[in-house]
C-alpha cells in the first residue's frame, strides 16, 4: 500500500493538491483541492464503511488539513531555494509492503521537490536522510523530535500493514486474481531484435526471459520494465539480439507469473514483422512492436488519469484525529500515530 501527495504552484487549470492511494498498484481513493472530497476508486472499497460509517468523512478531513499544510510548506521550501514564482512541486510518497509468506513488513517515507529527492526516512536507523543541502534544517528538526520518530515508525510497521491487510481482504477477488497474458513475438525489421511482448497479465509480479536449448539467457537480452495497461493489467517486453543465420527454433520466450505454477513458453519459430520485402507493411492486419514514444505516451496517460498532474512531467519514485494542526517547516511536531490507513501527521515542520 502506498500514498502519493502532490502539491504544486504555478500550474494553471490543475488542482494545487492531489492525494491518491494504491494497493498492489490499484488505485483505491482520490482527493484533490477542487473536489475537496476523498472518494473510493474501487467498488470493494465501499466495504470499509460497513463497520466504520464515518470513514470517508474522516478521511476527507485529514486530506483537507494536509492540503493546507502542503500549501503553507511549499512556500517554505521555495524560500529555502530562494525561489519566488514559477512552477514548483512538493511531493511525498509513503507506505508499506507485506510479504504474505514470511509476514515481513517494509515501510518507507520519501519526499521530493521539483522532481528530485528532498528528504527520506530510514526505518532501520530511525533517522532522516537529507538529499539536498536545503533539507538539512528539516532533517535536524525531525531527527530531534523523538515523538515524531516514534509515530512514523509505528505507522509504517503497525498501522500501515494493518490497513493493508484489511484492504486486501476487501478486494480479495480482484487483487488476488491471476490473469495470464497474450504473448507475441515481434520484429520491426529483419535486422532488428526479436521482441517477446506479453500483455494483459495480472498481478505485476511477473518475469519474462529468453532461453536457448533450455538454458536461461543473460547476454544479448534487453529486459523492459513492467508497464500498466488502461484496463488495470500489465505489459512487458524482452528483446533478443540474434543473427538470421542461427537456428531460431532453439530459442524460447518464458513468462512466469506469481501464483501460477506452470510457465508460459513460446517457441521462437514464427515472428510477426511490420515489413514485407524490406518495405513497411500497409494496413492493420499485423502487430507492431510499440515504439519508445508509444510506451511513453501510454505511461503518461496512465499517470495523468491517476494523479491529474502529469503536466509536471514527473512523479517521484520510488489518522488519528479528525483534525491535525497546521505546521510550518520550522515548527515542532505534535500528536500521536494515526488510526487510519493513511498517515497524515505533519511532516516537514
Amino acid at each position: 500500500m502506498k500514498y502519493f501527495y502532490t502539491a504544486s504552484t504555478g500550474v494553471p487549470n490543475f488542482p494545487e493538491f492531489v492525494s491518491v492511494g494504491f494497493v498492489d498498484e490499484v488505485q483505491i481513493d482520490h482527493y484533490d483541492s477542487n473536489t475537496r472530497r476523498d472518494e473510493p476508486k474501487q467498488d470493494w472499497m465501499s466495504k470499509v464503511t460497513e463497520k466504520d460509517p464515518r470513514y470517508w468523512e474522516r478521511e476527507t478531513g485529514h486530506r483537507m488539513a494536509t492540503q493546507q499544510w502542503f500549501k503553507t510548506n511549499i512556500e517554505v521550501v521555495k524560500q529555502r531555494f530562494n525561489q519566488t514564482g514559477g512552477v514548483h512541486v512538493l511531493q511525498r510518497t509513503y507506505g508499506c509492503e507485506w510479504d504474505v509468506e514470511t509476514d515481513e513488513v517494509k515501510g518507507y517515507d520519501q519526499w521530493g521537490y521539483d522532481g528530485e529527492d528532498w528528504i527520506s526516512f530510514d526505518l532501520k536507523t530511525g533517522t532522516y536522510i537529507a538529499s539536498k543541502q536545503q533539507a538539512v534544517i528539516t532533517k535536524h528538526k525531525w531527527d530531534n523530535d523523538t515523538t515524531k520518530i516514534a509515530q512514523t515508525k509505528y505507522y509504517l510497521t503497525q498501522i500501515c500493514p494493518k490497513w493493508l491487510k484489511k484492504y486486501v481482504n476487501y478486494g480479495r477477488s480482484s487483487l488476488q486474481r491471476t490473469e495470464l497474458p497474450s504473448v507475441s513475438l515481434l520484429q520491426k525489421t529483419p535486422s532488428s531484435p526479436v521482441s517477446c511482448h506479453a500483455t494483459g497479465f495480472y498481478p505485476d509480479r511477473a518475469t519474462l526471459f529468453w532461453r536457448k536449448d533450455g538454458e536461461d539467457l543473460h547476454e544479448d537480452v534487453d529486459l523492459g520494465e513492467i508497464l500498466p495497461n488502461h484496463d488495470g493489467t500489465f505489459q512487458m517486453s524482452a528483446d533478443l539480439n540474434l543473427s538470421s543465420a542461427e537456428d531460431w527454433t532453439r530459442y524460447d520466450c518464458v513468462f512466469q507469473l506469481s501464483g501460477v505454477k506452470d510457465d508460459l513458453v513460446t517457441r521462437l519459430d514464427k515472428v510477426r514483422s511490420n515489413r514485407v520485402d524490406g518495405r513497411p507493411k500497409k494496413g492493420c492486419d499485423y502487430l507492431l512492436l510499440p515504439t519508445d514514444m508509444t510506451v511513453l505516451i501510454i505511461a503518461a496517460v496512465v499517470v495523468l488519469a491517476l494523479v491529474l498532474i502529469a503536466v509536471i512531467g514527473f512523479v517521484i519514485y520510488k489518522k488519528k484525529n479528525d483534525k491535525y494542526p497546521q505546521h510550518k517547516l520550522e515548527s515542532s511536531s505534535s500528536g500521536s500515530s494515526t488510526d487510519s490507513g493513511n498517515s497524515d501527521t505533519p511532516l516537514i515542520k
